[in-house]
């Protein structure tokens, strides 16, 4: 993909201000790969940029899809690249793996959801879902992350509508890894420790008044991590202490999963961003960007 560069990794290592401050220097504008940041508010929540991110650079596909409308990896997909035909540079950012891979290798010809079916498959249990995988798809059970409860219905669903195993439709996504990109980690405790410094942020800034001002939710923006935590606090089931404590354990699971998917999905070069100041970094990814970039 010419003039496309990937900043990826966990939630909450910094990517959002890198990105801006690498494109500035570049001319570069940023697309977002997040697949909650591109609804409209929920900003609290999914901590999108500050204004004064915003304003280093142009940013694309945050905060403008309705939080009623279902959002999946082509419709991301197509949206990207209407932005990256223009010709412009570009930085893709973002923690959504599903998204980032839709670019980097495009989308394998899959069945889209068949409603009986996934309703049915919504009302089984993780563990009856992970068994029927081992059945049907005894290479993809391997693999999956057995907590990812839609990844989960996904696979099951799609072999029992095409009567194959789900691993074998992605096989192409195994072949010519780019090397267009970055990820972007962070010494774990120093991660674990900006995630529940943000979760109190978040609390301290009004997330709680943000959630109970939404209104209806499609089933993407439902998935939000926190609405449903949230939600409990405000029908009294749990404190806010409790809450906080949940939403900073859920996220750190989540940042583990989405190191683990990146380590596994990308061939991008790895950042340790706890072994540099924000502008060792900034220069670092800077000079491989603007090779990537200039290819075009």
């Amino acid at each position: 993909m010419k003039r496309v560069f990937f900043i990826v990794g966990p939630t909450a290592t910094g990517k959002s201000d890198l990105a801006a401050a690498v494109a500035h220097r570049l001319g570069a504008e940023i697309v977002s790969a997040d697949a909650y940041q591109i609804y409209l508010g929920l900003d609290l929540l999914t901590a999108k940029p500050n204004r004064e991110t915003l304003a280093k650079a142009p940013h694309h596909l945050i905060g403008v899809i309705p939080p009623t409308e279902a959002m999946n990896a082509e419709k991301y997909r197509a949206m990207a690249e209407e932005i990256i035909a223009r010709g412009k540079p570009v930085i893709v950012v973002g923690g959504t793996g599903l998204y980032v891979k839709a670019l980097t290798h495009g989308l394998a010809t899959l069945p889209g959801a068949h409603s009986n079916l996934r309703e049915k498959l919504e009302r089984t249990t993780s563990e009856e879902l992970f068994r029927s995988l081992c059945a049907l798809d005894s290479d993809g059970a391997k693999k999956i992350d057995r907590q990812n409860r839609r990844r989960l219905v996904r696979a099951v669903e799609v072999c029992l509508l095409t009567g194959k195993p789900f691993s074998s439709q992605r096989i192409q996504w195994s072949q010519s890894l780019p090397e267009n990109g970055v990820l972007v980690t962070r010494e774990r405790i120093e991660l674990y420790a900006r995630i529940n410094q943000r979760v109190e942020e978040m609390f301290a800034t009004g997330v709680v008044e943000e959630v109970r001002a939404l209104k209806d939710l499609g089933p993407t923006a439902e998935k939000t991590l926190g609405v449903r935590e949230i939600r409990a606090l405000l029908a009294g089931e749990i404190s806010q202490a409790e809450c906080i404590a949940k939403i900073q354990q859920l996220t750190r699971r989540y940042a583990k999963r989405q190191l683990t998917w990146f380590q596994r999905q990308t061939n991008f070069a790895s950042l340790n961003l706890s072994a540099h100041r924000p502008a060792e970094a900034v220069e670092l990814i800077s000079q491989s960007a603007s090779r990537v970039l200039a290819r075009g």
